[in-house]
């Protein structure tokens, strides 16, 4: 259970092969159910087929089963053209954050990228600063008041570096598809919260900002560890602890503040091996429907599919938030 010390770090065993298979068969075995509402609603936009089926017999009218066949053909290409879209968006904001000839510019001045380009351009550090309905932001306001300008344009600079390299050095798109093991896809530099702090600044950048950024950049390798994200994961690994002492290793469960949130602590390179085999999983449902999902944006499926997984929840993780909300114990 979660006390505020290092119990946050997942239980070695997470870390074995033998584990996160074990964890990937659960995957398998709830991913068919959500899938199948996904393209039925379009990702939360219709009814599920079941629900559909209901009506029809309510009506006394045949429900055509190949007609729905050919339907989610056309809903899948829906989701995939609706996740681009929202993807888009302020996806030039990043691009124009994250260039060599820019990070020579704010070498200039450090000050003004941290004050004005983090904080007010930048959508995810911007939409965190900013929130007043959130009073745990507070911490996260405070955090980056005071924080180092030359470190935060040093700490971003790397994370540009490390995509950059990355991509030029280590991604095979002819191969990446049919990576096995999460150790081949080399993130383990990333948990810097382990190894170092070059890619950290504490209290302001952490794993789910760090992770939005490279999303945004390169979301043919770098998958958005979002709250919702690690939330979906616990609900397609049907909630099971896999023989972990501290229970799930989606949640952190405070005995002592009695409460309950996701892992906001949880290793990224884990997390991406994870949403590497859901999109492997989307990918052969596309194929079968004879639609392309662009690999350059192959993880903008997987955070559609797991905000739409999450979202069926929304209920219950509400409740959850809510009794963290009234605990007054938080997270960034």
């Amino acid at each position: 259970m979660y006390t505020g010390r290092d119990e946050w770090k997942v239980e070695y065993i997470c870390y074995e092969q033998e584990h996160v298979d074990k964890v990937l068969e659960i995957i398998k075995t709830t991913f068919p159910q959500y899938f199948s509402d996904f393209l039925t609603t379009e990702a939360g936009e219709g009814i599920t087929e079941q629900d559909a089926k209901k009506i029809a017999d309510s009506l006394s009218v045949e429900f055509n089963s190949q007609k729905k066949a050919i339907d989610k053909a056309k809903s899948y290409k829906n989701i995939l053209n609706q996740g681009l879209s929202d993807f888009e968006k302020d996806r030039k904001k990043y691009t124009d954050i994250f260039n060599e000839e820019a990070f020579e510019e704010y070498q200039d001045d450090p000050g003004t990228f941290k004050s004005k380009t983090l904080r007010d351009e930048c959508p995810i550090i911007k939409s965190t600063y900013y929130n007043r309905r959130a009073k745990v932001l507070d911490k996260y306001r405070f955090e980056f008041n005071v924080s180092d300008a030359n470190e935060l344009l040093t700490v971003v600079e790397n994370l540009y570096d490390f995509a950059e390299d990355y991509i030029t050095n280590i991604y095979d798109p002819d191969s990446y598809d049919s990576i096995k093991e999460y150790e081949t896809l080399a993130l383990c530099e990333l948990d810097s919260e382990e190894i170092n702090t070059d890619y950290t600044v504490p209290g302001v950048i952490g794993g789910g900002i760090r992770s939005h950024m490279l999303y945004k950049i390169y979301p043919s390798v770098f998958p958005n560890r979002s709250a919702m994200a690690i939330w979906a994961l616990w609900y397609l690994t049907d909630k099971k602890e896999f023989d972990c002492k501290m229970g799930s290793e989606f949640l952190m469960i405070d005995t002592k503040a009695i409460t309950t949130q996701q892992n906001y602590f949880y290793p990224y390179r884990l997390f991406t091996f994870y949403a590497h085999q859901i999109f492997q999983l989307l990918k052969a449902e596309a194929e079968k429907l004879s639609v392309y999902i662009d690999p350059e944006f192959r993880y903008v499926m997987v955070d559609s599919f797991l905000d739409f997984v999450a979202n069926s929840h929304k209920s219950d993780i509400d409740f959850i938030k809510k009794q963290i909300k009234e605990s007054g114990y938080g997270y960034l």
